[in-house]
């Protein structure tokens, strides 16, 4: 009996080193693409600064 104990705590405790990679790996993944998006955030709102700007002087230059 002793003997299935070990092996279950030991099938147990690899189960869970390997859920916890994954975790640390999905973890990894998503906080890569976090920063992509901010990255992306940032140029749309580089761009649409510009774009803003440049319609605000064609407004003024038509005037």
């Amino acid at each position: 009996m002793r003997c299935l104990t070990v092996t279950l705590l030991s099938s147990t405790l690899l189960l869970s080193a390997c859920g916890l990679g994954e975790t640390a790996a999905t973890a990894s993944l998503q906080a890569k693409q976090a920063a992509q998006l901010q990255q992306q955030t940032e140029q749309l709102k580089q761009q649409i600064e510009a774009a803003n700007a440049q319609g605000q002087k064609r407004l003024e230059e038509s005037y």
